[in-house]
């Protein structure tokens, strides 16, 4: 039953679907780039933000020339738009994968855009510079940079780019709001960013600022005076006399006297009625970003700015090591792959920007080594040995699960076991955190018959045992190898093969029917494709497209050369591959697995969102996963479309998307997608089909398109994805945990489907104190709930450490219904530490430094491109802005 204190509130669906065809064109502050659905050529909170961070980008390749390559010029930029595929191909090498970066990017645009949706942020004036609550904005703003600060120099990069994308949303948001654009300013605010600099020439309560206003546009109700002042927006607080609204159509307090607004948003006068000095704003806001990000580059020098934007083609290495005592061999072929993968890649391109480390057995798991620096995990890693215990099963999913909160996005993480889960509970839980994650695992499991004797058991084990392991790797996009002991080092190669940034090609069908050919497409774009086959296999051959055969012989072969080792064979494909289309054919006694991989630069990345018009702007609220019942866009970005050194040369176009049942593999829909924005940022959306997303289960997406020529392009994303019964949402009010502090933290809960009987758990890491008021919740269809829950944050937390806060919300025991889960990352931080973002004396601005040295920390386990349609945009664009900061 729902406590009586819990409230619930009927949905109109209306309210929360952006009707596009009800939206004048308009070009503004919207959140996301997926806003222009709405306003077409708008400049976007996303817009900004990605110009700014290619800027500060291109400054640090401008001033830190690539190992081994000429260094860069800027006369070779000018003229054209900056694209991260572009700066990658320049700096790293043609073909280098800008994927990683385009998510991180990703990951602060994101996090700007939430701030206009998230019910403990859209509404907070400080947040947004309104409400004259200039001095706050302020503090708030220099508080989320110090946060994003202090989660960097800790390693969390993830939330450090949340805590960035809240900072760039308010400090945007002030050239907006406020009315320094109409004072005549030319150059940002000095003193915005500078917390010991007093905000002057501020308007005072009693300061009358606004005259009034009765049309959309209202260019001259500002009342002359030379004092800052910002709009009210909405009812709270409300608006004194005189004051200045906001204004648009979004905006309650603009029909009281005086009526109109000063936002600049907008070109629109239905959303800004100051939107003749748009672009202004937009310019100066972007100055100021780029002042920003220059100044966290300049706090954590080079490599660690480096690291928070994962401005690099390589991956982070990600090792669970199981450390009993029948685990010698698996330790060892561990201990040779990460040595051979940081000797081989030392000074390139491709050497892995993090490392992690997560020993377990049982009862015990971690604690997490973390580090930047190779010699250090090296040492780390080499230290570790087969010690004791040895019965089975082990503390695995807890040590992963570990593992998962320390490793960046898009990584491969990479299990060394031979021994079953204990802590199977947390299979749901970690397939969730998989996905929300974006990593893939691979399972390493040596299943060794004549060791069965030496590992005690206290319980007699179940065939169905590594179950757990399946549906983690399924969820993924990884697998689980079965191996033996005098295989292990030869088929540990799999980690560097991944590390070498492979994609996985589409099989259809996906898994292997008795006398059905395999079939896989080849295109021109890809390379060094290799077959792997694993299982109780009597035979196999490939084909290719001219007919060319080649079976299971090892050796050199007629298509490529093929080893193998025990019950896993690599077929690697002679380069360059055939295009068209190949044939795996494969007889076995059991049901073997194939999986096709490649190396090439066109991949894509995906996201989804609710199109909403009920917060202060129209936009896409991000979404990890779809939700049954609610309309849904699902967000592609295509990465790696070409390098922009010959503009005449066709871009790769990509029609639809095709959806897949996981794991049977049949094919739920396919669903056209529309460009959104210039054709070179590969930036696609697609409304999903009601059909997906009436039913609760997993699907796999895959992209359909021809390359410049015409050929035909297909891709598969990483993972699948997965339809969740309710949308769940876990947020905290801004700033940071205080040690001795009692955190509130929201909790919202809707169903669009079927009626919901849901019981709701929570846990923390480090398992603080965590109380809730709702436990159990029935919904009815379009119906939400809303809980509070406390954190309590002891006295002991070290400051500048994380806590991930999770809420599960589960079906009846007898439900098929899948667990919902929400993750929320929140930073302890002392609450008057000495201020790292303060200006240096004599200081005009941030001073460029060089590298800081590599950065390790150990955390305890065991308690658990360019804007458009804007004429002063589009040649020398973001280039010249990036010199402007000679002069800051």
């Amino acid at each position: 039953m729902l406590p009586a204190d819990v409230p619930v509130a009927h949905l109109n669906p209306s309210l929360l679907l952006l009707l596009l065809q009800l939206l004048p064109p308009a070009s503004s502050f919207f959140p996301n780039i997926w806003s222009l659905l709405a306003a077409p050529g708008s400049v976007t909170h996303q817009d900004l933000t990605e110009e700014a961070a290619l800027n500060v980008t291109l400054q640090l390749f401008l001033e830190q020339p690539p190992p081994g390559r000429s260094p860069l010029h800027l006369e070779d930029f000018l003229g054209r738009t900056l694209l991260a595929d572009d700066l990658f191909a320049a700096y790293f090498g043609p073909g280098s994968p800008s994927r990683r970066f385009r998510a991180a990017l990703g990951e602060v645009s994101r996090a700007n855009a939430a701030q206009d949706f998230l019910p403990t942020s859209r509404n907070d004036p400080d947040l947004h510079f309104d409400a004259e609550r200039l001095g706050q904005g302020r503090t708030r703003l220099v508080g989320a940079l110090r946060e994003a600060l202090v989660a960097a120099r800790a390693l969390d990069h993830t939330l450090a780019r949340q805590r960035l994308g809240a900072a760039l949303h308010a400090l945007q948001d002030f050239y907006s709001h406020s009315n320094w654009v109409e004072m005549g300013q030319q150059q940002p605010h000095p003193h915005l960013l500078w917390p010991r600099q007093e905000l002057r020439s501020l308007a005072q309560v009693d300061d009358p600022t606004c005259s009034d206003c009765e049309e959309l546009s209202c260019p001259g109700n500002l009342l002359g005076f030379t004092l800052l002042t910002s709009g009210y927006f909405g009812t709270h607080p409300s608006k004194p006399p005189g004051k200045c609204s906001h204004g648009g159509r979004f905006d309650q307090s603009s029909s009281q006297p005086p009526r109109g607004g000063i936002n600049k948003d907008s070109t629109s006068p239905g959303f800004s009625p100051h939107h003749m000095l748009h672009l202004q704003a937009a310019e100066l806001a972007l100055l100021a970003s780029i002042q920003a990000l220059s100044l966290l580059r300049n706090r954590l020098g080079d490599r660690g700015f480096s690291r928070l934007l994962d401005i690099s083609p390589a991956s982070s290495l990600s090792f669970v090591l199981d450390t009993t005592g029948s685990m010698g061999e698996e330790i060892n072929a561990a201990k040779i792959q990460a040595r051979h993968i940081v000797e081989q890649r030392r000074g390139s391109p491709m050497e892995p920007v993090h490392y992690i480390l997560v020993p377990f057995h049982d009862p015990g798991f971690g604690p997490v080594f973390t580090t930047s620096d190779p010699d250090s995990f090296w040492q780390q890693l080499n230290e570790i040995h087969a010690l004791g215990g040895g019965d089975e099963p082990e503390m695995c999913l807890s040590a992963l699960e570990l593992a998962l909160l320390h490793t960046p996005p898009l990584s491969d993480i990479f299990v060394f076991t031979d021994a079953s889960p204990k802590d199977a509970f947390l299979t749901n839980q970690v397939e969730s955190l998989t996905q929300e994650r974006r990593c893939r695992v691979t399972f390493l499991v040596t299943e060794d018959p004549s060791r069965v004797q030496g590992r005690a058991r206290r319980e007699v084990l179940s065939p169905l045992r590594f179950e757990p392991y399946e549906a983690v790797a399924l969820a993924s996009g990884g697998e689980v190898i079965f191996t033996k002991d005098q295989h292990i080092q030869d088929v540990a190669a799999v980690v560097g093969d991944s590390m070498a940034d492979l994609v996985t090609l589409p099989l259809e069908p996906p898994v292997v029917v008795s006398g059905r050919p395999l079939v896989f497409s080849v295109d021109a774009l890809l390379q060094r494709v290799t077959v792997r086959i694993h299982g109780e296999v009597s035979s196999f051959w490939i084909r290719n497209p001219a007919g060319v055969s080649q079976g299971q012989e090892e050796g050199e072969g007629p298509l490529g050369h093929t080893r193998r080792f025990g019950q896993f064979w690599i077929v690697t494909i002679s380069d360059p591959p055939q295009t068209g289309t190949w044939e795996i054919l494969v007889t076995a006694e059991s049901t073997p697995r194939v999986r096709v991989q490649a190396q090439t630069s066109l991949d894509f990345l995906f996201y989804f969102g609710i199109p909403v018009e009920d917060g202060p702007h129209p936009g896409l609220y991000p979404l990890t996963q779809p939700v049954a019942g609610l309309q849904t866009q699902l967000l592609v970005e295509v990465t790696g479309l070409g390098s922009r050194s010959n503009p005449g040369a066709p871009l790769p176009h990509f029609s639809h998307v095709v959806l897949r049942g996981v794991p049977e593999g049949a094919e739920l829909g396919r669903v056209p997608l529309e460009p959104t924005g210039p054709p070179e940022r590969g930036f696609l959306a697609a409304s999903l089909p009601s059909a997906l997303l009436s039913t609760v289960g997993p699907f796999s997406l895959e992209l359909i398109g021809r390359d410049g020529e015409g050929q035909s392009l297909h891709r598969a994303a990483p993972q699948p994805c997965t339809v969740v019964p309710v949308l769940l949402e876990l947020s905290g009010s801004p700033g940071f945990l205080a040690p001795g502090s009692k955190a509130p933290l929201s909790l919202r809960i809707a169903s669009f489907s079927g009626p919901q009987d849901l019981d709701l758990k929570t846990s923390v890491k480090p398992s603080f104190a965590l109380t809730s008021n709702l436990s159990r919740v029935r919904l009815e269809p379009n119906e939400s709930a809303w809980g509070r829950l406390w954190l309590e944050i002891p006295d002991s937390a070290a400051p500048g450490s994380v806590v991930m806060v999770t809420v599960t919300a589960t079906g009846p025991e007898a439900s098929l219904v899948p667990p919902t889960h929400a993750f929320l990352r929140l930073l302890v931080l002392a609450p008057i530490p000495q201020d790292p973002l303060a200006a240096p004396a004599h200081s005009s601005g941030p001073i460029l430094a060089s590298t800081s040295p590599a950065s390790t920390s150990v955390t305890r386990g065991r308690a658990g491109g360019g804007l458009v349609g804007n004429p002063w945009w589009g040649t020398v664009g973001g280039v010249l802005l990036l010199l402007g900061l000679a002069s800051w």
